[in-house]
């Protein structure tokens, strides 16, 4: 009975622990990288989606161009009444003066069919095949886009959460800091000390409500950004989630020249292929609207088949009884569609469309290079921005921890604290958003050459 008991006791424990554990895991938060999210973020992505249908898409009105190249069959079945006939209606001499009656009615049953080979079209179909080929590579190039678009904005809300928890961080220190001024200012006050009165303690208190203020913001940036960056994975909105990064900060690689950017947009924008092969797509459906001048070369076939109970055969070729008959035969033919106007309009519609592609190439040529060069100088300046509030938040953390120490000992007044903790704060959130301008303009620079190797993640 004793060892029943203990065994009882050991399984309800280890059976707590697995529900603990189970427990602990499903709340445990997920805690993901940069390229984590931007992989979680492009699998979830219902514009992707939507993108691969337009492939699909393409890629069907390509099996159908080229499905013009092969035979085209028709076939046509009939069941119905028809008049009885015999050999002695037209033997010696055709009767003429046979009268309608419903009691001369029999069936009939038949069968046609028409088959045509396309031999020569002037360009109908090879020039189709070539526009919906060009057409899926314009597609394609689109999908692409899309997904630099999306990997552009994870890098938004992932950057914009590790800033707003920067600035979190930030915010408690100098609140940690005006906590124990108080607590040494009111102490001072307390023992009587001449180098503290009651404003000082006012600032304080007025300096801190300020710094919660800017608590406040800082949670609300960052619950924003991660609410983005969950809805952006598709992941529920209450995920726990962590970043494998916990800080903001720059990493040092030399920076390409503007020239090779905007060579390398020139090269791998998704947007010029996406012109370039819409172009070659909108000359293929000219020629293929212009093709419509000139007629279609085939080979034909038919075949006809009917019977009629109570109809004899007539064997003469001058004689074709629809009812009851076999015919079959092989032609070389052409067809041709002559309008009066109806081509031509096609011909300048489509034309006009490729036109228009032109003017979008000119603007293309023009914007793309400027919106390079911006961002290469948001770059750069935020660069040395960086570099320059570095420095100057550096020297002010100096002066604020040098006006704390002299509070402390009485020998400096509070409002020197103020001025220090006002410019380190100042500076040392500057030197932050530097650090996030950089990273967001690296990021935009990624995307404006479809660089795909992030070297600033190096």
């Amino acid at each position: 009975m004793k060892s029943i008991f203990c065994t009882c006791i050991t399984a309800c424990a280890l059976l707590a622990a697995c529900t603990a554990f189970a427990a602990e895991n499903a709340t445990a938060p997920l805690v993901l990288t940069l390229d984590d999210c931007i992989r979680m973020a492009l699998k979830a992505a219902p514009e992707l989606g939507e993108a691969q249908s337009d492939i699909a898409l393409a890629s069907s009105k390509l099996d159908e161009a080229k499905s013009y190249r092969y035979p085209q069959l028709q076939l046509t079945t009939l069941v119905g009444p028809a008049p009885t006939a015999y050999r002695t209606d037209v033997d010696p001499v055709v009767k003429t003066d046979r009268e309608f009656s419903f009691d001369a009615l029999t069936w009939f049953a038949s069968a046609d069919a028409t088959i045509i080979q396309p031999l020569y079209t002037f360009g109908k179909i090879s020039e189709n095949m070539k526009a919906a080929t060009h057409g899926i590579e314009v597609d394609r190039s689109r999908k692409e886009q899309r997904a630099n678009e999306i990997v552009q904005k994870v890098h938004e809300y992932y950057y914009g959460l590790l800033l707003a928890r920067e600035m979190k961080e930030l915010v408690l220190e100098v609140q940690e800091i005006l906590i124990r001024a108080r607590d040494k200012a009111k102490k001072l006050l307390d023992q009587g000390s001449d180098t503290v009165d009651e404003m000082d303690l006012y600032k304080l208190d007025a300096f801190s409500g300020v710094a919660t203020k800017y608590l406040e913001e800082a949670k609300k940036g960052e619950a924003l950004a991660l609410a983005a960056l969950r809805a952006r994975m598709g992941l529920p909105v209450n995920a726990q989630l962590e970043t494998g990064t916990e800080r903001l900060v720059i990493v040092d690689v030399e920076i390409p020249t503007l020239e090779s950017y905007i060579e390398n947009a020139r090269l791998r924008r998704p947007e010029f292929r996406q012109i370039g092969e819409g172009l070659k797509a909108r000359a293929a459906l000219v020629e293929a609207a212009k093709a419509n001048y000139y007629p279609d070369i085939f080979l034909g076939g038919l075949f006809s088949w009917a019977y009629a109970d109570e109809r004899e055969k007539v064997q003469n070729p001058y004689i074709n009884d629809q009812f009851n008959h076999l015919n079959a035969g092989v032609a070389l033919g052409a067809r041709w569609k002559l309008d009066f106007g109806i081509t031509g309009a096609k011909v300048a519609g489509e034309r006009a469309q490729y036109n228009r592609l032109l003017s979008t190439r000119e603007f293309a040529d023009v914007n793309v290079p400027l919106q390079v060069k911006k961002y290469y100088l948001d770059l750069i300046e935020a660069k040395n921005s960086a570099a320059a509030t570095r420095g100057a938040y550096l020297n002010a953390k100096k002066w604020a921890v040098t006006a704390v120490a002299n509070f402390d000992f009485g020998l400096g007044p509070a409002k020197d604290i103020f001025e220090a903790l006002q410019a380190y704060s100042s500076m040392r959130a500057d030197f932050f958003k530097s650090i996030y301008n950089y990273r967001i303009a690296a990021a935009n620079l990624d995307y404006a050459t479809n660089e795909p190797l992030h070297i600033l993640e190096k």
